[in-house]
């Protein structure tokens, strides 16, 4: 990897800049008082937030959008896999240039690092601990991958030396990172188009583990930890509490006295697309948006909205995201949605893939009935709006999940 001092940089040009991630790699370059600008293949909250705060925004992906007296280009991972002819010309042009997972390898150096892995939890775990430090007086800067619901951001500027990150497995990103606090929320099997099966998931986590210095803290067994009998959370389900007695572990290991912690969580009201209430429909019935697109997460969401909701219906839109992980989890997803009464399907959301003509959407409905349960398909938002508002009343749940664009869906339904 090259060498960067990013303290040095002018000018600076992010392929992708609309990414959860990146996103807030540009924001903190903003803050630097360097010059950015970016391209994403269209426009949303997120660029129209960055253009707002100065950047130079390129609605679509072409080498000739960089300013040529850019001086490093920061790039989406997924650039590498699906547009190999504008990753070439960014490789030959002169211009240094880091992959988004590279740039926190730059920004993390001569920090004291606080990376939050797992398959699932990270990032409520990572915008947890971020909370309870900045109550605390700690001033982290922090980068997570979703919008934390007290800034309104995925990155806050902060003045110490502690950077608090969500460290993504995928293709071993977080293997750039050097951390002093390593949290390990869980392992489970994902991203199979990438990692082979479990063991080979598990033997990423052991090269991060393997990274931490001999003073540092490895936090991966924190199920035991007792909470006081009258804790709560704002947000429900007992993933959620796992969550808190990680994000405790790493308040406990910097000597943040547990009043202190404890109060944080108990205010912690939860991140964008994470069980994140959205409004009512006309007839009152209440809606929510969640980012889970693995069956263990959807199971863990819905046994936290049967919590809140013991006697209410509760209808589930969800959009399948990936072909890949729809068949590697296919007979999981017909059992994941029990909690729910009805479940209506939209087309899989392909991201990085194209559709390999043998898995849709269709099926897993099929495969959801097989377990006694009723759900239906829906080709179109319009389709799944409309079937949504025949099943509910006033006082019903709609929930809207998955890693697409279903969140879209549950803004209609509220406007």
């Amino acid at each position: 990897m090259i060498q960067i001092d990013l303290s040095k940089i002018k000018k600076v040009y992010f392929v992708g800049i609309g990414g959860i991630g990146i996103s807030a790699v540009a924001k903190m370059m903003l803050q630097n008082g360097t010059q950015v600008g970016g391209s994403d293949m269209s426009k949303s909250g997120i660029t129209d937030e960055l253009e707002k705060s100065g950047a130079k925004i390129d609605i679509g992906q072409d080498f000739n959008f960089i300013p040529k007296e850019t001086e490093l280009i920061i790039y989406t991972t997924a650039i590498e896999q699906y547009d190999h002819e504008l990753m070439d010309k960014i490789r030959v042009s002169g211009i240094p240039s880091l992959s988004y997972p590279e740039s926190l390898n730059v920004i993390s150096k001569n920090k004291y690092t606080i990376a939050v892995s797992g398959t699932h939890g990270k990032t409520t775990t990572t915008a947890m601990i971020a909370k309870i430090l900045i109550d605390a007086g700690k001033d982290p800067t922090v980068i997570v991958g979703s919008l934390m619901s007290d800034s309104h951001s995925n990155f806050i500027a902060g003045k110490s030396n502690i950077f608090v990150v969500e460290a993504c497995e995928y293709k071993r990103a977080f293997l750039n990172l050097n951390p002093n606090i390593l949290v390990i929320t869980n392992i489970d099997a994902d991203h199979l188009d990438y990692y082979k099966d479990l063991d080979d998931i598990k033997s990423a986590f052991a090269e991060l583990k393997a990274k931490l210095p001999k003073d540092g803290f490895l936090i991966d067994d924190f199920i035991d930890i007792q909470l006081p009998v009258d804790f709560k959370l704002k947000i429900p389900g007992r993933h959620n509490i796992a969550n808190a007695k990680a994000a405790l572990s790493v308040a406990r290991a910097l000597n943040i006295p547990d009043e202190k912690s404890l109060k944080s969580l108990s205010e912690f009201s939860g991140t964008w697309r994470r069980f994140e209430y959205r409004g009512k429909t006309k007839s009152k019935t209440v809606v929510y948006d969640d980012y889970g697109h693995h069956p263990h997460e959807i199971e863990a969401t819905l046994q936290g909205v049967r919590e809140l909701y013991p006697s209410q219906k509760i209808v589930v839109i969800f959009q399948p995201h990936l072909y890949s992980r729809t068949v590697d989890h296919f007979i999981e997803f017909g059992k994941c949605f029990k909690q729910a009464n009805d479940v209506i399907l939209l087309p899989i959301f392909p991201a990085r893939e194209k559709d390999p003509g043998n898995i849709n959407s269709e099926m897993v409905v099929e495969e959801i009935k097989k377990n006694g349960q009723s759900a239906y398909y829906g080709k179109t938002f319009e389709d799944v709006i409309k079937k949504t508002l025949e099943l509910v009343g006033k006082n019903d749940v709609i929930i809207t999940m998955g890693a697409g664009e279903t969140n879209k869906v549950a803004d209609a339904l509220v406007k």
